[in-house]
């Protein structure tokens, strides 16, 4: 161990909507995973991970799951970092002599602290790991470039800078928490609480395998979704002087510098994203139980039919969220990450009604059948889809997108 690094071994969870208030504490004992609500905390009313964190009969401790998330309680894992994150994370730690693999999950959840996304805060945090002060204004630009040298494993790669700008975010692709001005004329770090007229956002970035145009096509993409009925946050593309732009979007963890609690379907049905574990059908249930909204369940379903038809087929747990109010009210969160995907293996990670390679209306109708939908509304949801992706190409120009580029997209819609 690094004499630079203590591990911690205990955190106080906090949750933050407007008023913060502790919700209890993680342990790490001898490898295992361990939380207990706080005494004052009102669980029954404000519960933050309804299926899965709740206190055996006879018992306060809640423990962590044995065989996914390293062990950790999955609204918890919702706070960590995948993909783009996870690598800045590991890198800054061999920067400073910290083997990834010393760490815990807890060490992992004090690192991010109160600069996660959603409202659970984790305390103490760790201050060496936290100190840096990035500079006020970004320049997007330079925070591409900069992505682009960790990618590549080039030595000037500046680490401090990436983790600050990103935070937190998931996925895969390069990301940036940012506070953009209201009238889009300036650019500051999406820290905590933002100055008057900023609001935060999301940009993404490409990675070493996408193509100039790729936020231009999630953009076209989101445009699409909207015309189909899909809820979508709102999006637009900020400029770049090197290409044809970033893509960004309206974080809707946040209402103006108050915090919403967020939780995947990953961490929700610790159904691990990596791996086909759960289909549309058991999705659409835990979102008729968890939100007990009838327009709920059918903007879900939409959202799969659109996925199938637009051929969006990294359609995993995690990319699928609900938010909690202050009154313990949960509701499904607006749709993200809506692109065309090939998918792994070509396949959707949900599958429909047990079809991933070549889902057809016959799949759809008996999903939609299944949890309660009538004909009705799933000729109805099917027939608005297909008639906002058979308008891509409009879209697609109307973004900006090359034709000949958006042509080959659409051999590939169902």
């Amino acid at each position: 161990m690094s004499s630079k690094f203590k591990s911690i071994n205990l955190l106080t969870v906090v949750l933050d909507m407007g008023e913060p208030r502790p919700v209890g504490r993680l342990a790490y004992i001898g490898r295992e995973i361990i939380f207990e609500y706080d005494p004052g905390f009102p669980v029954d009313k404000l519960n933050i991970s309804p299926f899965k964190l709740r206190p055996p009969l006879g018992s306060s401790i809640i423990k962590g799951p044995e065989r996914i998330f390293e062990g950790l309680h999955g609204v918890f894992n919702d706070s960590l970092p995948d993909g783009w994150g996870r690598l800045l994370m590991d890198r800054k730690l061999r920067d400073i002599g910290i083997r990834p693999s010393q760490l815990t999950p807890l060490d992992r959840l004090a690192w991010i602290g109160s600069k996660g996304m959603g409202a659970l805060l984790y305390r103490p945090e760790h201050l060496e790991l936290t100190k840096s002060d990035p500079q006020e204004w970004i320049d997007l630009d330079e925070v591409a470039a900069a992505s682009r040298v960790v990618l590549e494993d080039r030595p000037e790669a500046v680490f401090d800078y990436l983790l600050q700008v990103g935070g937190s975010p998931q996925g895969a692709r390069p990301k940036a928490l940012i506070g953009l001005a209201q009238d889009g004329s300036s650019i500051v770090h999406g820290k905590d609480n933002l100055p008057d007229r900023y609001e935060h956002w999301l940009v993404k970035f490409g990675s070493q395998f996408d193509i100039p145009e790729s936020g231009l096509i999630e953009q076209a993409y989101a445009d699409m979704a909207r015309e189909a009925g899909v809820a979508m946050p709102e999006s637009k593309i900020l400029p770049s002087h090197q290409g044809p732009g970033y893509f960004a979007v309206k974080r809707f963890d946040r209402e103006g510098n108050r915090r919403i609690h967020m939780h995947t379907a990953c961490g929700l049905l610790h159904a691990d994203f990596r791996l086909p574990s759960i289909g549309y059908e058991e999705l659409l249930k835990a979102t008729q139980a968890l939100t007990r909204h009838q327009l709920d369940v059918e903007q879900m379903f939409i959202r799969m039919v659109f996925n199938v038809y637009a051929h969006n087929r990294d359609d995993h747990t995690k990319n699928h969220g609900f938010l909690m109010d202050n009154n313990g009210e949960w509701r499904l969160s607006p749709a993200y990450d809506v692109t065309f995907s090939d998918g792994p293996g070509g396949e959707h990670t949900l599958d429909i009604a047990g079809e991933g390679k070549n889902p057809g209306l016959k799949d759809i109708q008996k999903v939609g059948l299944s949890i309660g939908l009538s004909n009705a509304t799933i000729t109805e949801c099917v027939d608005r889809v297909r008639v906002a992706v058979n308008k891509w190409s409009e879209f697609a120009e109307r973004n900006g997108i090359p034709k000949k580029l958006a042509e080959k997209f659409t051999s590939a819609f169902s």
